[in-house]
């Protein structure tokens, strides 16, 4: 969400980590929890930082819909980060600011995504 900022803080990390990452069987994706009616702002902040990962933006105005779709578990708070293996089963997840060091260990400790050279 473009009124969220620890995830506009955050969020040039998850473009660095795609491209550290992204020859592995996983993707970031970014989903706005910016209103429909600021897709505007959400597309502009996009462009601004060249994002390379997936974006998806919330066409909802019901937030309860977005949390129920992506994690039952999640609470709502932002930032909301999930980790998925390929198998589509949630392997980590991390409500408010990421400590990214942990982001990566969940990744490369992962037996479907981890560790390769």
């Amino acid at each position: 969400a473009t009124w969220c900022g620890p995830c506009i803080i955050e969020y040039p990390e998850f473009i660095a980590l795609q491209r550290m990452y992204g020859a592995r069987d996983f993707e970031f994706v970014s989903i706005s929890a910016d209103k429909p009616e600021e897709h505007d702002k959400a597309l502009a902040f996009l462009k601004k930082v060249q994002s390379g990962v997936s974006n998806y933006l919330f066409s909802q105005d019901d937030k309860y819909a977005l949390i129920e779709a992506v994690d039952p578990d999640w609470n709502g708070a932002l930032p909301y980060t999930l980790l998925v293996d390929p198998q589509g089963n949630k392997i980590w997840s991390h409500q408010g600011q990421v400590d990214f060091l942990d982001l990566k260990r969940a990744i490369v400790e992962n037996p479907l995504i981890g560790r390769y050279y």
